[in-house]
């Protein structure tokens, strides 16, 4: 008998924000499956679900994701993580992978999920939604994303000025992910269109370790990967 895989969204950085089906869900699983950073610190979605289980209570199966451009060793690595957790599938153990946020929302797991299908087709894949950095984010700012027929448009940020000052023209609100690493573009974006009093940067949202930036402050600043922007027009 296969085991099941579970796609468990664990939410924004609140551990309280973690779904009652998604606690029922990891309760329940032989194998709690998360992404692991190779340098000794913990994942953010580790750092949630360990305000519930410990190794102690749980098994633990740490994933380092491949960080490489190189296509053939990409594919590589992903069918090792994937024959990782294969190897407790198959032995008839039931196995959650847990991601921040939601699953299938510019989430690691949606490669995952994918190369399972391909390499172990017969392996029984369910879903559990979770809340994501951009729900979480506009709870903390009170900041309604969408009324009535207005558009919102979710979009990582890049490094093209042009594409990314239409995105903002082309709809009332617009949720700029991965934007750290190009954020003294976008600052300079939003002085050009005087949006800046529009617009709010939040990092790790909900979580302990929240900042809600002051825009006019951020020349220069470095930081996190789990950055977003939210501009409402």
């Amino acid at each position: 008998m296969i085991g099941t895989l579970y796609g468990i969204g664990v939410g924004p950085g609140d551990p309280e924000l973690l779904t009652i089906k998604a606690f029922r869900y990891l309760k329940e699983a032989d194998v709690i499956a998360y992404p692991k950073k190779g340098r000794g610190s913990k994942s953010y979605a580790q750092q949630i679900v360990e305000a519930y289980f410990s190794p102690e209570e749980k098994e633990m199966l740490g994933l380092i994701f491949p960080m490489t451009k190189d296509k053939a060793l990409l594919q590589e690595r992903w069918d090792e993580t994937v024959d990782a957790v294969w190897a407790h599938l198959s032995h008839g153990k039931h196995v959650a992978f847990v991601t921040e946020g939601d699953p299938l929302l510019y989430s690691t797991f949606i490669h995952f999920m994918r190369t399972m299908q391909q390499r172990y087709p017969n392996v029984p894949i369910e879903i559990v939604p979770g809340i994501s950095s951009i729900n979480g984010a506009a709870a903390r700012l009170q900041l309604p994303l969408a009324d009535g027929d207005e558009h919102v448009a979710i979009i990582p940020a890049r490094d093209d000025y042009d594409a990314m000052k239409k995105a903002i023209e082309a709809h009332d609100c617009v949720i700029f992910l991965k934007v750290a690493k190009v954020m003294d573009k976008m600052v300079q974006l939003l002085r050009e269109l005087d949006l800046v009093n529009r617009a709010a940067v939040v990092t790790k949202a909900t979580s302990n370790e929240e900042i809600i930036w002051d825009i006019e402050k951020l020349d220069g600043t470095e930081l996190e990967y789990l950055t977003l922007m939210v501009v409402r027009k």
